[in-house]
């Protein structure tokens, strides 16, 4: 099933809602089932496991008062990530071999181990929510479509084999980032972390519908032109890799983001290059999941 965070019109609390299975752009409020959470992070910590097979069998039923998608303000599933996003870097081989060739550097072929970093969020940008493009700081803006994994239960010391029992479910991400800044301060977080750089969206696929391993097609479109095309078991380091290795030495906190990385095709890649200008819009789908819509303000 999916999960939304919504306000009604001049209303601004947020508020949770399950999607209809039925009618793909009407959703439930789950108040009018009797759960009541303060935000997406206070149900991932509470939300019990029947509670959640209630909602899956209420979502596929059409017996309940509804809202319109299209009808209502939109926010980011998680708008305030606990902590910073967790985030691989260049864990698809094409988009390896590009970055490397924008930056004039020689791919060796291999990647022995992963490569994280955190990227910053003050409030993540829903569908349909405005990207700022920042004239004067930043000249080289890009797009980067990846699927994020939401950790349900605090994870530690966590094997393979047991990793996707510690996965509440999964949404979009486009990882905004300022080239230009990363290439001058030779690391990623600050070209990764302005404000409304993080757009995320539009809903939480929950894990107890999804295959494991999870394979979904992933893409991203400018302005309508089909720029990324790939799916998600082209990883290099799949999730119960990176859920072993980081639940080794520390802990994943409920609600924890892992951000697993682009494919080919984001603006640098391209020769010339093809960033982001004011207006330009972004859509980054992931099959199952949707897709997420921003315009370049």
């Amino acid at each position: 099933m999916k999960l939304l965070t919504y306000k009604l019109n001049k209303d601004d609390k947020e508020r949770l809602g399950v999607m209809c299975k039925l009618e793909p752009r009407r959703f439930y409020p789950l108040e009018q089932f009797g759960l009541r959470f303060h935000d997406m992070n206070d149900l991932i910590d509470h939300i019990t496991r029947q509670e959640l097979l209630m909602l899956e069998q209420e979502a596929g039923t059409g017996n309940h008062e509804y809202l319109n998608y299209d009808e209502v303000e939109h926010c980011a599933p998680i708008p305030r990530p606990k902590q910073d996003i967790i985030c691989l870097g260049m864990n698809y081989m094409e988009h390896a071999i590009e970055s490397t060739r924008y930056k004039n550097e020689a791919f060796g072929g291999k990647a022995p181990y992963s490569v994280y970093f955190s990227k910053r969020v003050n409030e993540a940008v829903p569908d349909g929510g405005i990207v700022p493009s920042y004239p004067g700081l930043v000249d080289s803006l890009d797009y980067e479509a990846e699927l994020a994994v939401i950790i349900g239960k605090n994870a530690r010391n966590v094997s393979k084999e047991e990793a996707f029992d510690y996965v509440f479910g999964y949404t979009i991400i486009n990882d905004i980032s300022a080239r230009n800044i990363q290439t001058r301060h030779q690391q990623w977080y600050f070209g990764k972390s302005l404000d409304g750089f993080t757009p995320m969206g539009p809903f939480i696929k929950t894990a107890n519908e999804t295959p494991n391993p999870p394979i979904f097609g992933i893409k991203s479109r400018v302005n309508g032109e089909l720029r990324q095309n790939s799916t998600t078991d082209l990883l290099i380091f799949d999730i119960p890799h990176v859920i072993e290795e980081l639940s080794s030495g520390m802990m994943l906190q409920a609600g924890t983001i892992i951000s697993m990385g682009t494919p080919a095709g984001v603006g640098m890649g391209f020769v010339p290059p093809k960033f982001l200008r004011k207006g330009d819009v972004v859509e980054c789908g992931i099959e199952g999941i949707g897709t997420i819509t921003n315009t370049i303000g």
